[in-house]
């Protein structure tokens, strides 16, 4: 599930290379803290939300086909 976020969020900012994606394992839930340039957050987070929403959805989608949880958060 990292390499996926990995993926789609450097598809979507100008820097990919500055890229981060940490994952934190709690019992059937990952969470997933996505760090990418500043510039580039709001590139993430898109137009009230809607593209952090779209990742969240895709994220879930994969986890739960493995019988997981998973949260994405963009951190700063």
């Amino acid at each position: 599930m990292r390499d996926l976020v990995l993926w789609l969020a450097g598809q979507l900012v100008e820097r990919p290379a500055d890229v981060r994606v940490d994952v934190v394992e709690r019992d059937r839930t990952s969470v997933l803290e996505l760090r990418v340039a500043p510039g580039d957050v709001g590139r993430v987070i898109g137009r009230g939300g809607r593209t952090v929403r779209a990742l969240r959805t895709v994220l879930d989608a994969a986890a739960s086909g493995r019988g997981r949880h998973a949260v994405l958060d963009v951190v700063d």
